[in-house]
């Protein structure tokens, strides 16, 4: 389901936003400050995303800063290692940069008799990122369809090989095109394919990369590289590719306002799965995380992670749906 679509089953109303720049959002002054409790200790795990392990390491030391008696490991293999991990019970969160499949959710159920929980906790904007000095100024979804598949699902009638076949002009017309992507185990790989490549296939020449931050460092020294990842990931030695949607030619910049109201082809919300059974409270030691991630504070460390920050009709409604209550106790 894409951003757009959930924002509208949430009654979001993206009008209002400040800032057009993700990487410069602000938290909604809607969203109160976390009210620290009592009584918090014990041992925490998170299993899954790659794309949000900054962010999960960043809310990790502001929560054992509070709570200095939680112990909190991470690992950061990709979104498919966390819902067997949820379902195992070997880790208390499942960060993932998708929604579950049918698959996991029903191996899930299978063991609970109930679904497990889907926090939104942040919005990315998964970006085509290319090297700094690379002269493309924006694509068609069509076009990115045929730069990193070989079914071109989306519609392109002809393969992209070199930049030449893009527009380029110059020393790099006759350069081949050097693929840059995730593994099958990344939610984002994932997302790319079904999203990006009207759930075609991959080309097999895309370099697969363990993460994120490895697919910008490739790109960043190859001047005829080009790849994915999310937004957070951006440095000053690649730059984004403004797109436009499948059959239209008004070429969308990533930026948090594009990314809220459903313009940007590639919108998504971040996500933190949680083992909650229904009419029962979820355990203070993942009740107060997910209170702090949803509150001003953890929103501020998504604005510093370079990704966009939830509206406070969304955090409101996912601590409503979890029985939780804003801010604090």
């Amino acid at each position: 389901m894409k951003l757009k679509r959930l924002m509208a089953a949430m009654t979001f109303v993206a009008a209002g936003v400040a800032t057009a720049n993700a990487v410069a959002a602000g938290v909604d002054p809607a969203i109160p400050a976390y009210v620290k409790t009592t009584g918090v200790s014990g041992n925490l795990s998170s299993v899954g995303s790659d794309t949000l392990a900054n962010l999960m390491t960043l809310w990790a030391e502001g929560y054992k800063k509070e709570y200095p008696n939680v112990n909190i490991q991470i690992q950061a293999a990709g979104s498919a290692t966390a819902p067997p991990a949820l379902t195992e019970g070997t880790s208390n969160l499942g960060p993932m940069s998708r929604k579950m499949k049918d698959t996991e959710l029903a191996a899930f159920e299978q063991k609970y008799g109930y679904k497990p929980t889907a926090i939104p906790v942040a919005v990315d904007a998964l970006a085509v990122f290319v090297h700094k000095d690379n002269p493309i100024q924006h694509l068609t979804m069509e076009q990115v369809d045929a730069i990193f598949s070989s079914t071109r699902l989306c519609g392109a009638k002809a393969d992209v090989k070199t930049w030449g076949d893009l527009g380029v002009t110059g020393d790099l017309a006759n350069k081949p095109v050097q693929l840059f992507g995730r593994n099958s185990v990344s939610g984002t790989y994932g997302y790319f394919k079904e999203e990006a490549l009207c759930k075609g296939d991959y080309k097999p020449n895309v370099n697969e990369q363990p993460g994120s931050a490895s697919v910008v460092q490739s790109i960043s020294s190859s001047l005829n590289g080009i790849g994915y990842s999310g937004i957070g990931y951006k440095t000053a030695s690649v730059k984004t590719v403004p797109l436009a949607k499948k059959g239209s030619t008004e070429f969308i910049e990533d930026s948090e306002e594009n990314a809220l109201n459903g313009k940007y082809p590639l919108s998504r919300f971040l996500y933190v799965y949680v083992n909650k059974a229904p009419n029962k409270p979820l355990a203070p030691l993942e009740a107060e995380f997910v209170k702090l991630v949803l509150s001003k504070q953890g929103q501020e460390v998504v604005v510093k992670d370079g990704y966009i920050p939830l509206p406070a009709k969304v955090a409101a409604k996912a601590l409503a749906d979890l029985g939780l209550k804003e801010g604090g106790k």
